[in-house]
């Protein structure tokens, strides 16, 4: 019956894209139908009063564990990360109702019934309302506050009629487009060799402060300033050395709403942002090569890459050795990079969508030369690829249209929503279980703190001697990464004792702080299955809390810390 009741539940995000509305409406039937798995609360509201929906999954969502967080379509076109963090909401739906998903070994389906997951599908609601409704381009948030607006600049609209706002195209002898010759209609850049007619390019829309005869180069802010992934309190600049950064650091809701539960959250420990497109996995660091990153930290991060490769076929790179767009010029204000640096916690990008693949071109040097390398070739095949397997969606016809400021154009060309940003929906499906199984062997990696077996030892005289081993029997440290053991919040095990009907010799002991504790896991490359030097580093994993009682009674002891929770047992003294 339980089974039955969640294939019942899904609103079709495995198969298409929804809007705002469906996706509330998927959400709250889950939080109705399991009210002891899932809570649904607003982390946010948008300033078009759309809740910024976050989606808590496990049994017992206030008690303190290890969690994971999954975020999706930050930026606003990017669609197919709110159904890949959807599909990983229902999967672990069905581990917990269900006992196993994507036939994961028993291992890793007991860690992750631990594990608490936080699920925000829809980081931009607003934003991606307008791409969804519209089909104009936005980076993130549909909105400009910025009060120097009095340079000419483009604004995206609908001038046809048609409801869409794509783009427009006039005739121009110095235009630097021409249509191709094996795909008509589809513009491609202009070669020395190429005979007319040449074309401008230009969004959709009109041009705010035109002066009659000067026409604005577009920019891709110009009409909404924000990037939220600029606008992360890491490494922040502001907007004249970072496009995109906003006034200050988490200056939008959408931000500080993340930034303000995150840091109340401490437990999270790794932490997946999905974007599109490219079909890779971007690590930090952002900011320097690998030969500065904690070798443990690179070690783990290869190990993920691993089962990345296996599941989604997606490769890892460093965001500073192969994403930045200008050398030597690292990005500002990233999620992913504030995650890592400021909450201790495994962090990545992943760029659903891998159209290079589907073009058959070759992976270049740097990963992000794939974007300035689709060249004709390759738009040709994109043209064949759209018609043959997208239904036509990317490259739509031109409609002749007389705009007021600049006479007669062409409205329409390329519609990037489906099959540029994202995939066809009948691609959906195997993009989200992809995914999930790759993710899901991350979380599984959660820190697992455990009380061992108590001793007590009489020493004579009414006095015993109580020792509680505290052990961590998961793949992470108590800390998560090395690199975050400076974190003042990253706080070592701590033990509280409490006795009941006895007393403790020193008083100081009601309160034991113990130290980080070792996990088992290693990461890869890192040496360990080298058979000649096959060793353990000893049993860091675990600690011992000594106490000292006079009298017969119980010890009430509490263990742990703000990032793994906390383990009790009474121990019986006597």
């Amino acid at each position: 019956m339980v089974s039955r009741s969640l294939r019942s539940l899904p609103h079709g995000f495995r198969t298409s894209y929804l809007n705002y509305e469906a996706l509330t409406a998927q959400l709250e039937a889950w939080a109705a139908e399991y009210p002891t798995l899932v809570r649904l609360q607003r982390l946010g509201t948008t300033p078009e009063h759309r809740a910024q929906w976050l989606l808590v999954i496990g049994p017992e969502p206030d008690r303190l564990r290890p969690a994971v967080w999954v975020d999706g379509n930050m930026h606003a076109g990017e669609l197919a990360g709110s159904n890949v963090a959807l599909a990983l909401a229902e999967d672990m739906l069905r581990l917990h109702l269900e006992g196993t998903v994507h036939n994961l070994s028993p291992a890793v389906a007991e860690r992750l019934r631990e594990v608490l997951f936080y699920v925000v599908p829809r980081i931009s609601p607003d934003g991606a309302e307008r791409v969804i409704s519209s089909g104009r381009y936005l980076r993130s948030v549909p909105r400009d506050e910025r009060r120097d607006r009095g340079r000419p600049r483009w604004i995206s609209a609908d001038v046809d009629g048609d409801g869409l706002a794509l783009v427009m195209r006039v005739r121009d002898a110095g235009g630097e487009f021409v249509e191709c010759p094996e795909a008509p209609g589809v513009l491609q850049q202009r070669s020395i060799d190429d005979k007319g007619p040449f074309y401008k390019l230009y969004p959709e829309g009109f041009i705010e402060h035109f002066d009659g005869h000067t026409i604005p180069a577009p920019f891709f802010l110009d009409d909404n300033p924000i990037d939220l992934n600029r606008n992360f309190p890491f490494s922040w600049s502001p907007s004249h050395e970072q496009a995109g950064a906003g006034p200050f650091p988490a200056s939008e809701p959408e931000a500080r709403a993340i930034v303000e539960f995150a840091s109340q959250h401490p437990e999270i420990f790794a932490w997946l942002n999905l974007h599109t497109y490219g079909g890779v996995l971007i690590r930090p660091l952002g900011h320097a090569p690998d030969n500065k990153m904690e070798p443990s930290d690179l070690a783990l991060y290869r190990q993920i890459e691993e089962w990345t490769l296996e599941h989604t076929r997606y490769p890892s790179v460093s965001g500073y050795e192969e994403f930045l767009y200008e050398p030597d010029k690292p990005l500002h204000g990233d999620l992913s990079d504030w995650v890592y640096h400021h909450r201790g916690a495994i962090s990545y990008v992943v760029e659903l969508w891998d159209i290079f693949a589907r073009l058959g071109m070759p992976r270049p040097k740097r990963f992000v030369e794939y974007y300035d390398r689709f060249g004709r070739a390759e738009l040709r095949k994109l043209a064949l690829w759209d018609r043959d397997h997208n239904a036509s969606r990317v490259f739509r016809p031109w409609r002749r249209h007389h705009h007021p400021q600049l006479g007669e154009v062409e409205v329409g060309g390329i519609d990037p929503r489906i099959g540029l940003w994202n995939p066809p929906p009948h691609e959906l499906a195997e993009l989200c279980q992809q995914q999930a199984r790759a993710f899901l062997r991350v979380a599984a990696l959660a820190p697992a703190l455990r009380l061992e077996q108590p001793e007590v030892l009489a020493l004579g005289n009414g006095l015993y001697r109580v020792s509680v081993p505290v052990s961590n029997h998961g793949y992470l440290p108590s800390c998560i990464l090395s690199s975050a053991k400076k974190l003042d919040f990253n706080e070592p095990v701590y033990v509280d004792c409490e006795p009941v009907g006895c007393e403790l010799v020193d008083p100081a002991q009601r309160h034991l702080v113990l130290g980080h504790l070792e996990g088992w896991g290693r990461g890869l490359h890192s040496g360990q299955n080298l058979a000649a030097y096959q060793r353990s580093s000893g049993n860091g994993h675990r600690a011992r809390a000594v106490f000292l009682v006079r009298g017969s009674g119980e010890l009430r002891v509490r263990a742990g810390s703000c990032r793994l929770g906390f383990r009790e047992e009474t121990v019986r003294v006597s």
